[in-house]
């Protein structure tokens, strides 16, 4: 313990450095003191056509860019209830995802926004995105504008295996251009047991993203195409920190691909949705959600190898970060306001504004934080 000088023990609140238990050491490994990397959030209501609407989903909002004095957002809409998987998924809708189109909106203040209409819709029967295309981000890159994309092929079983897709465009306004192909498949090497449509019944477990591929997002790092995405693995279990969830990222040279798959998959050992930007020469995460890491903001100097920084108390889900912040000014600007999304009840999901706020101090009511 003499690496550790009195002060240190002090501030930790250990008055026997030589009867530690297993928490003291630990924290005794923590080599941050700083809260810059803590925050807090709060979720507002948004005016017009994002406001909630019974009977339409709109949820899982992209990114936010600002362009010509307005603000773009792209999101998953579609209409109607959800019947889940125990009707005719020929006809019904199996999740409030199920059967959506990209749409996008914009607003000159952030609060008030006007639907424009569909931006991407799902490609014709027999193609790889004919049943749904959802969950959307931007990306803009030397004067074109990129969205990436879950697809799904019908039929909408329980062992689907979802793709991603991407379409682009000379405007935020479109036309858009569909990729014909996906640009990212779940790893081909898991191996399902039996016929039954049963996700969790396997011979082999395959890669961590062995079944889907999620939440994708394109970042420009380092000269190269960083796509940061969700996967699920085939036979997903229930770790001690919940669903059996991680993020991976895939490479290319340009930002239609070809992408390949880090070897260093995956690169985080939670999470759901993918919400990162740059920050000091890495890249920054929101961990939420899912695993034994969920709720905790990590970094990478290296876009790959993501360590703790702090551990968050309810993040928003599906966070749709404002790519037109400097993301740089300090740890959390990028998170100083953006959309999420918010379930009015398990059929109907609606977009809303959210804060966050660095939190460095904790006052009572009527105490001076000076």
């Amino acid at each position: 313990m003499e690496k550790y000088s009195d002060e240190h023990f002090e501030r930790l609140g250990i008055t026997n450095k030589h009867k530690l238990s297993a928490a003291s050491k630990r924290a005794l490994e923590w080599d941050k003191w700083s809260s810059e990397w803590y925050g807090e959030f709060e979720v507002f209501d948004l005016k017009g056509d994002l406001a909630y609407e019974e009977g339409v989903v709109r949820r899982d909002p992209s990114g936010i860019i600002r362009h010509q004095g307005k603000y773009y957002v792209w999101y998953s809409k579609s209409v109607g209830p959800t019947d889940g998987f125990a009707g005719d998924i020929e006809k019904d809708k199996v999740f409030p995802w199920d059967r959506c189109d990209i749409w996008y909106a914009t607003s000159e203040d952030g609060w008030t926004w006007k639907e424009e209409g569909m931006a991407v819709g799902r490609g014709e029967k027999g193609q790889y995105d004919d049943r749904s295309v959802f969950t959307t981000e931007i990306f803009v890159h030397e004067g074109r504008y990129y969205l990436v994309y879950q697809t799904v092929k019908s039929p909408y079983t329980v062992r689907v295996k979802n793709q991603v897709g991407i379409a682009w465009a000379t405007s935020p306004d479109g036309p858009w251009t569909k990729s014909p192909e996906p640009i990212l498949s779940p790893a081909d090497n898991g191996i399902w047991l039996g016929e039954e449509d049963n996700r969790f019944k396997v011979v082999r477990k395959g890669d961590f993203d062995s079944h889907k591929v999620h939440d994708p997002c394109i970042m420009y790092y380092r000269g190269k195409f960083y796509l940061y995405y969700k996967g699920e693995q085939m036979g997903e279990e229930i770790t001690f920190g919940g669903r059996q969830i991680r993020h991976g990222v895939a490479i290319a040279d340009h930002p239609l691909g070809p992408y390949l798959k880090s070897e260093y998959n995956p690169v985080s050992n939670s999470g759901h949705e993918i919400c990162v930007w740059h920050y000091d020469g890495g890249i920054a995460s929101l961990i939420t959600t899912d695993g034994p890491e969920k709720n905790t903001i990590q970094w990478a100097p290296d876009g790959i190898n993501f360590e703790i920084m702090s551990y968050i108390k309810c993040p928003p889900p599906a966070i749709g970060l404002n790519r037109s912040l400097d993301t740089e000014r300090e740890p959390l600007a990028a998170l100083e306001w953006g959309l999420t999304h918010e379930y009015m009840n398990d059929d109907y999901q609606y977009i809303r504004r959210m804060h966050g706020r660095r939190v460095s101090h904790h006052v009572a009511k009527g105490e001076s934080a000076s």
